[in-house]
């Protein structure tokens, strides 16, 4: 490709295939600048809603249950309350069960409960010295996170959707830098080892998620099985060997990924001869961090991470078979 000045401007000169490469690395790069565009753009603070209360006065058969709102027990229930994302305060009487996740469960003077009290993220609080409960119910509390459980119930969509913040880029940042270092440490330590897994994930990358999410599929109720079943001996045999597969797979696998995805990028982007290992690691690992830290996608994105590293796992072991499949 060649720049020539004229008088009109600036005159380029390209053959086809040059125009062509550069038309894609330019599409490609544009197609990321669009998607980080429309993450940022994505993260619209939700709208403060007021905060409303679910009144129950009388006599109610039924369970009163409130979602995303407290409840305010003035009468008597005799089935229960629950509320999800808010506070129960009893100022009557609960004949069943109080439980409140991502709230309270506030009794006050004179209330009566007679049931069990759960509390998931916040506290058991009762005006009188000793609560008028039945003593031989049970009182069941997991303190902490109570703001956060009651956001994420009343906005289910900040769970895929994270805010952007400095805190939160920083941290993006610090995942790049770390997952970089590890793969370097990796490839150092095995290089043999991760190129066979590169070129057997490039070779039958379906197969490899196939086999992973078999083995995701099995691991997953063979673990409880084993846990619920087989005696103690071994149990902790399977606890190991799990916890064996877990560690190769979120090492030996991501850093097979990384390195696979980055030689990919370093042959769409940057031009022949100017291929580094290492900058195909900062690539790869660059790439998978962003991707998941986009909201909507990352779930899906950390699902193939995950069944694709523990499918490189899971066959690293059919190394010779794999090559013998390669040179034929």
């Amino acid at each position: 490709m060649t720049f020539a000045a004229t008088a009109d401007g600036l005159l380029i000169q390209a053959k086809p295939d040059q125009l062509f490469r550069l038309l894609k690395r330019a599409g490609f790069l544009f197609a990321c600048l669009l998607a980080t565009v429309m993450a940022i753009y994505a993260q619209t603070p939700a709208a403060a809603t007021a905060e409303t209360t679910y009144v129950v006065e009388g006599v109610s058969d039924t369970m009163a249950y409130g979602l995303g709102r407290s409840v305010r027990v003035s009468g008597t229930v005799k089935d229960g309350a629950i509320s999800l994302g808010g506070d129960v305060i009893v100022e009557g009487r609960v004949e069943g069960d109080v439980a409140a996740i991502g709230g309270s469960v506030i009794q006050l003077k004179g209330a009566s409960i007679g049931g069990d009290v759960i509390v998931v993220g916040g506290n058991y609080r009762h005006d009188d010295g000793i609560p008028n409960r039945d003593p031989a119910k049970s009182t069941i509390l997991y303190a902490g996170y109570e703001q956060e459980l009651r956001n994420l119930i009343r906005n289910p969509t900040e769970m895929v959707s994270p805010r952007w913040s400095s805190t939160y880029v920083g941290l993006r940042i610090l995942a790049v830098l770390f997952w970089f270092v590890v793969s370097l440490v990796v490839t150092a330590v095995i290089p043999q080892t991760i190129s066979r897994g590169v070129a057997r994930l490039q070779l039958t990358m379906g197969r490899v998620a196939v086999i992973g999410l078999f083995g995701a599929a099995i691991i997953g109720p063979g673990v409880a099985f084993s846990l619920h079943y087989l005696p103690t001996p071994l149990n902790v045999l399977v606890g190991l060997i799990v916890l064996m597969l877990i560690i190769v797979a979120a090492l030996f696998g991501r850093v097979v990924v990384y390195a696979a995805t980055g030689r990919w990028l370093q042959r769409k982007l940057l031009p022949a001869g100017a291929n580094s290992e290492t900058m195909a690691l900062l690539l790869g690992t660059t790439f998978w961090i962003v991707l998941a830290s986009l909201p909507y996608i990352w779930p899906l994105v950390i699902s193939i991470l995950v069944v694709t590293s523990l499918g490189l796992a899971l066959t690293a072991r059919y190394g010779l078979g794999w090559k013998q499949a390669k040179a034929s």
